[in-house]
């Protein structure tokens, strides 16, 4: 049964465990700026300020799609999506296209510029943990349970229960349950998940279908070259556009605030 977590934003404090559990977890470099995505910081909090003051912590990491893009943009097969849950990524078959990082619609891959041997890198939802039937070590360091984890249908009947219990605190929408064709990271809010800074306006069935149409017409000689940037066109645009809606409404909450 493929694994995930709920995260819940009403109930996350901002106090940075997951971070730490995830830099030991992975054996990363504990003095790396922990407010970007890095190849020593697969997730991160973000504090969040909101236009009527307030303000929301929110984690940033790999959404492990159900129907990875970064997967079917990837010409070698460097990215897999595991029957368990996880996204992962072997390096062994990586050429540094970085397809990955154009497709991703959460734009999480990071690629490690300064390195020798550069690397893409993000969570890998602690698939060695998870294969010794370990818990993510983000969700079991979380003091206030803002971070669960579980079988992903079982995640999802948690949520809508909160949201049938309490329909008066959450959004009624559990992100990641059909965004993009569904993910393994879901989300709870308070307020609309454009505002905690997660993408709106994403298709309900999966994104990859817009490249894998493309690439299945094309021979492998032409789609190793700039053809598969044809495939990525919807994607980019809809980020562009996303970007400017965001603004759009950051503008017109800044101007209703006045």
């Amino acid at each position: 049964m493929s694994k995930g977590l709920l995260i819940d934003i009403t109930q996350c404090v901002g106090c940075g465990a997951c971070q730490e559990a995830c830099v030991e977890a992975n054996g990363m470099l504990p003095e790396a700026d922990e407010t970007r995505l890095s190849g020593d910081r697969y997730t991160i909090v973000q504090e969040t300020p909101l236009a009527d003051g307030e303000t929301r912590y929110v984690r940033k990491l790999c959404m492990h799609c159900e129907h990875p893009t970064c997967a079917s943009v990837c010409p070698v097969g460097a990215f897999s999506k595991t029957a368990e849950g996880p996204v992962l990524y072997d390096e062994g078959k990586c050429i540094g296209c970085r397809y990955c990082m154009m497709a991703c619609p959460y734009e999480i891959p990071r690629y490690e510029w300064e390195s020798r041997n550069p690397r893409v890198r993000k969570c890998v939802l602690c698939a060695p943990r998870l294969a010794e039937g370990l818990p993510t070590a983000c969700s079991e360091i979380c003091p206030t349970g803002a971070t669960l984890f579980g079988e992903r249908k079982e995640l999802l009947e948690e949520a809508h229960r909160r949201i049938r219990e309490q329909p008066e605190l959450y959004v009624q929408q559990v992100y990641g349950e059909v965004e993009g064709g569904g993910t393994s990271v879901l989300f709870l809010s308070d307020r609309p998940f454009s505002e905690m800074g997660l993408p709106g306006n994403l298709p309900s069935h999966a994104m990859n279908e817009y490249t894998e149409a493309v690439l299945s017409k094309l021979p492998n000689v032409v789609v190793v070259g700039g053809s598969l940037l044809s495939g990525l066109y919807w994607i980019i645009n809809r980020r562009i556009e996303q970007t400017k809606e965001r603004n759009r409404e950051r503008e017109s909450a800044e101007g209703g605030g006045r």
